[in-house]
């Protein structure tokens, strides 16, 4: 199918993650590259970086689950402190407000014990997460005032809420990028063809013009970009840059 062809052998999502890879450098390296050609300013460099990222916003995939995925795993390094923290945190909090029942129920429901602790502790890793971003979110600094007036350590509480943001700061990387368009039509075709070909004939000048400096040659050299990507993999040899 027409629609099918591209003008390069990489997958469109290994192709799109290498020309703004590219196209950072260009920009990086735009007070020497300047001088090459007039048209090429920031302007151009920024127009073709908005350009990239529309391609991937509109026509790739996401995987949604990834961040998840992510999640989990930095979450095994974690798990057994979190658990063991926020269930001593509970067993104190039972202590503490035995003599308030009401407030106690209040506190636990707030802070997401009763919907997602009995979960936790049989190693259900997304209730979890849920857990401590609902502490996270909901321990006010009134409700943490009361709870440190009762003799419970501070730091405890910031350890549980630290363990949420190292959840929350798991960064979500180049593989959250699915090699699945959301349509096959003529204007994907078009459209990543014309950012390839724009990239590519960025990297036939660049690469000549660093010909003597081997570490920025392979900065514009498109195979060279696509293998230090580490995660991609060719379809078939690149045309040499």
């Amino acid at each position: 199918m027409m629609a099918l062809n591209r003008n390069y052998n990489y997958k469109d999502v290994d192709m799109l993650l290498a020309a703004k890879t590219i196209t950072g450098s260009f920009k990086a390296n735009l007070a020497e590259l300047s001088v090459t050609r007039t048209n090429w300013n920031e302007e151009f460099a920024n127009q073709l970086l908005a350009k990239i990222d529309d391609a991937i916003e509109n026509f790739l995939g996401i995987d949604k689950k990834k961040e998840l995925r992510n999640a989990t795993t930095k979450l095994a390094a974690i798990q057994m402190p979190a658990l063991r923290d926020i269930s001593f945190l509970k067993t104190q909090l039972d202590v503490d407000f035995k003599d308030d029942k009401g407030k106690l129920k209040e506190m636990l429901k707030q802070l997401g014990f009763n919907d997602y602790l009995k979960k936790a502790q049989k190693k259900d890793q997304e209730a979890l997460i849920q857990l401590l971003y609902q502490f996270k979110k909901n321990l006010t600094n009134s409700l943490k005032a009361t709870i440190v007036a009762k003799g419970l350590s501070n730091e405890l509480l910031d350890k549980i809420i630290a363990y949420a943001n190292e959840l929350k700061d798991a960064n979500v990387s180049q593989e959250t990028l699915k090699e699945v368009t959301k349509t096959t039509s003529e204007e994907v075709a078009t459209v990543f063809n014309g950012i390839y070909d724009e990239v590519i004939g960025i990297c036939k000048i660049a690469s000549n013009y660093y010909q003597y400096d081997e570490l920025k040659k392979e900065m514009f050299t498109f195979s060279k970009v696509i293998a230090n990507m580490g995660t991609a993999k060719k379809i078939s040899e690149q045309p040499p840059a």
